[in-house]
């Protein structure tokens, strides 16, 4: 899949190995990077649905955004670059047919409850 960063402070995160470990530490960024490259090796998002990491659609004021864990609380939350993001007529996202991703942010989202 085709990967963006919502900014340019997270992509530099995302690709320099030393900035990283740096502000995430040696657990986070190792699964950090292991997520990324899953997502990357996927051609679309159903690829990586039933692979390590929790793959899953958010829900509420996060609807259309999606998650996957990092180190506990810790999540890496992407969103489909398909606008409109595809699906059924039931109002289900269509994984298989989403095969951009654009990464949001890492947060303890449950914070925010």
């Amino acid at each position: 899949m085709e990967i963006t960063f919502k900014n340019s402070k997270l992509e530099k995160l995302a690709n320099d190995g030393r900035k990283m470990l740096k502000e995430l530490g040696k657990v986070r960024s190792a699964i950090l990077r292991r997520r990324l490259t899953q997502l990357e090796a996927a051609e679309t998002l159903e690829d990586v649905r039933s692979l390590p990491g929790s793959y899953h659609e958010l829900t509420g004021n996060r609807k259309g955004q999606w998650a996957c864990d990092l180190d506990q609380p810790y999540r890496l939350i992407f969103a489909p670059r398909e606008n409109p993001i595809p699906s059924n007529e039931h109002g289900q996202y269509i994984w298989k047919e989403i095969t951009g991703v654009n990464i949001e942010e890492i947060i303890n989202y449950h914070k925010e409850k």
